[in-house]
């Protein structure tokens, strides 16, 4: 054989060791300085032994312990005490279940998912993923601070390399969930270079959210936190009328009105008694809103002049109060004011400021409705606005509603322009909503960078006429759009 038919063997593929710098110092320095080494060591050591019990207080202080009555006492002792502890942690766990989540399971699966899914191959996602950097021979790479399992998601503390930006995260979003196996991956600023990586295992809101019972008549309503579904970490979704407008986008079918209908089941007892009026607009002929006419204090159900003199009448009134605020030196309207607090819902926007074929009405609903959104914070008038498309061309005014809620979208560029720049690289994707979950959305309140993502209570046919029924027993003529009856009066 000749040798020009040998293989060359490959190079053993190790990096070359690097030592300390102080074990390159001559032996008489070495020998010098060693109590000051040795005190370096063992604070190394004992900052190395403090961060794993940190990362598994549970894990490593249950081992230690076994451990330790093991070489005292013997194995058995060691076996008996930990069968008699796991006893004692499924008598818990099936007794009182949210109580052991609360205080050890909710721990120990944090510990265990740190170890299993992300200590592992943290490293090589990194670098994988191009978010590791290499200076030199060496590599660089952003900590795992904390890790918590929640169960349907885990929540990993990430501290960040000089130069890294939480970007380099969100563009990354979906190859850090299929590393990690989740279903998507999430990226909230904790405070500077630190940032939360919300991983998704499971969807908390697949199934549809029942309203609560009505509240008493005599109940007082906080138009500044008014519940209306569930967040998906289980707390309550809260919007507030007060100081502000709603914008819901979403395509056909993604439940927009469930948004509507929430928030007017929320407000029942202050309608009822006459504290809030809700004028209403559905071009769609009433198909939405005229499911419960009672609760409007004017409902029209066209994009036409009547529409356009409704939206002029709410824009008037607006002024109106504008001035009267500013004459009584008052700042805002409150509930002392002794004017009720004015809903405007419309139904379909786009038909009555873009696609109304008459210009003439179509400029008027554009100034009413822009005078409104504009000034109507204060006066206590807000508006509830539903569109499918929220592009600039429909409507242009969209940045004077201080919420967005954009419900399943058809393309990922309409989450953007709902809820604003980056906000699908931040992981509101409102374009994954699935068709089957009708009321689910990614909510952005003005001033926080967070989105959330929601399910608005769903009300059916029946749930409607209950609440047509509550407002009409004890409703007042301010409130009814139909004019006093002698026979209503006895």
């Amino acid at each position: 054989m000749s040798r020009k038919d040998w293989t060359s063997p490959a190079p053993l593929e190790i990096e070359r060791p690097r030592l300390p710098w102080w074990t390159m110092l001559p032996k008489p320095v070495l020998t010098v300085l060693s109590p000051v080494i040795a005190v370096g060591v063992l604070a190394v050591a004992v900052n190395f032994a403090a961060r794993r019990v940190y990362r598994y207080p549970i894990a490593l202080t249950t081992s230690v312990g076994l451990v330790v009555l093991g070489c005292w006492h013997g194995w058995l002792w060691s076996l008996g005490v930990a069968l008699g502890v796991g006893a004692l942690l499924a008598g818990w766990w099936w007794l009182w279940r949210d109580s052991f989540t609360r205080t050890v399971g909710g721990q120990l699966a944090s510990e265990f998912r740190r170890v299993r899914v992300y200590a592992v191959v943290w490293r090589r996602t990194m670098r994988l993923s191009g978010i590791a950097r290499r200076v030199g021979r060496s590599w660089y790479y952003p900590r795992v601070r904390r890790v918590r399992a929640d169960g349907w998601r885990d929540r990993v503390l990430v501290g960040l390399l000089h130069g890294q930006a939480p970007n380099d995260f969100e563009d990354r979003a979906a190859e850090l969930a299929h590393a990690f196996g989740a279903t998507s991956c999430r990226v909230r600023v904790d405070k500077p270079r630190r940032i939360w990586l919300d991983l998704i295992h499971r969807d908390t809101l697949a199934a549809s959210v029942a309203p609560p019972v009505l509240a008493a008549a005599d109940a007082v309503v906080d138009l500044g936190r008014l519940v209306v579904g569930m967040v998906e970490t289980g707390r309550e979704f809260v919007l507030r009328l007060v100081g502000n407008h709603l914008l819901v986008v979403g395509s056909t079918g993604a439940g927009k009105s469930s948004v509507v209908w929430a928030l007017l089941w929320a407000l029942a007892p202050a309608i009822r008694s006459g504290q809030v009026q809700v004028f209403g607009v559905d071009p769609k002929g009433g198909m939405e809103l005229g499911r419960a006419p009672g609760l409007f204090t004017r409902l029209v159900y066209d994009n036409g002049a009547d529409a356009v003199e409704l939206l002029e009448h709410v824009a008037t009134l607006t002024r109106q109060r504008a001035a009267h605020f500013r004459e009584s030196r008052k700042k805002a309207w409150s509930p002392e004011s002794g004017q009720p607090f004015v809903l405007l819902v419309v139904d379909e926007l786009a038909d009555v400021v873009a696609y109304q074929a008459d210009r003439g009405l179509k400029a008027r609903a554009n100034a009413a409705l822009q005078s409104i959104t504009s000034q109507g914070r204060a006066p206590g008038v807000c508006v509830v606005g539903q569109v499918q498309d929220p592009r600039k061309a429909v409507l242009d005014f969209r940045h004077l509603f201080p919420t967005k809620i954009a419900m399943r979208l058809d393309e990922p560029d309409q989450v953007n322009l709902a809820l604003g720049d980056g906000a699908r690289a931040r992981g509101a994707a409102a374009d994954e909503i699935s068709e089957d979950t009708p009321g689910v959305a990614w909510v952005l309140s003005e001033g926080r960078r967070q989105i959330d993502r929601v399910r608005a209570f769903h009300l059916d046919d029946h749930h409607l006429d209950e609440l047509g029924a509550f407002v009409r027993d004890g409703s007042s003529p301010a409130v009814l759009p139909a004019p006093h009856r002698p026979e209503a009066a006895a």
